[in-house]
């Protein structure tokens, strides 16, 4: 049995797509394709399928990623791209089917491009200003609070005509993971500028030596 990775981007309107119908749009689009997938065994027999770091709603990413598995001995694998690019929903594009080279647990990084007006760089600059910048982190076994400088001492930013860029990395692992949209709200609480002019794009994931996740 071969496992299989599916990568995907997942913009505009899919960005609001939760990981919950995400699991159900993918089922529905693997049973429309007729591709080999394989199956969970039991009484109630389903795909199999792992996704990797999940993405909040309302966030873009051109990194996605799902795993299935196959029984199938020699898969076309371009077959497998355009049978399911032929039937996803407006907003995903399949961009590489192949098989499994990293589990997913080396992903330790993620990196993301926050795009916001050009009038953002005020509070860029009083950001970067800050010696501390403390959020509260929620998670499952509850509430932390978190020093933004200690991962993201200093904001760097580029300027587009009437846009302003900003790349940065996080950490993305199981021990520690940190969600762009904490610097959006520290911004939005602490300077006025609103989480809702950001737009966040998942570029790419990294291993712990900063090597691409493939």
């Amino acid at each position: 049995m071969i496992t299989v990775r599916i990568s995907f981007e997942k913009k505009n309107e899919a960005s609001y797509i939760s990981l919950l119908d995400l699991q159900r749009v993918m089922q529905r689009v693997l049973k429309r394709s007729g591709l080999p997938v394989w199956h969970t065994l039991g009484f109630n027999p389903h795909i199999y399928m792992t996704f990797a770091c999940p993405l909040s709603l309302g966030q873009e990413s051109e990194c996605e990623c799902v795993d299935v598995k196959t029984e199938a001995e020699a898969p076309d694998f371009e077959q497998w791209k355009a049978a399911l690019n032929a039937i996803m929903p407006a907003g995903i594009v399949i961009t590489h089917v192949g098989p499994v080279q990293m589990k997913a647990d080396l992903i330790a990084y993620a990196c993301y491009r926050i795009t916001y007006p050009a009038a953002a760089a005020a509070a860029l600059d009083a950001y970067n200003a800050l010696e501390s910048a403390p959020v509260e982190k929620h998670g499952k076994k509850g509430n932390k609070i978190i020093e933004l400088k200690e991962h993201l001492p200093k904001v760097e930013y580029t300027t587009e005509g009437d846009s302003l860029h900003i790349e940065l990395c996080l950490p993305a692992a199981q021990e520690l993971n940190l969600n762009p949209s904490l610097l959006t709200g520290f911004l939005e609480e602490k300077f006025g500028l609103p989480a809702v002019s950001a737009n966040i794009l998942r570029k790419k994931f990294l291993t712990a030596d900063k090597q691409l996740f493939v």
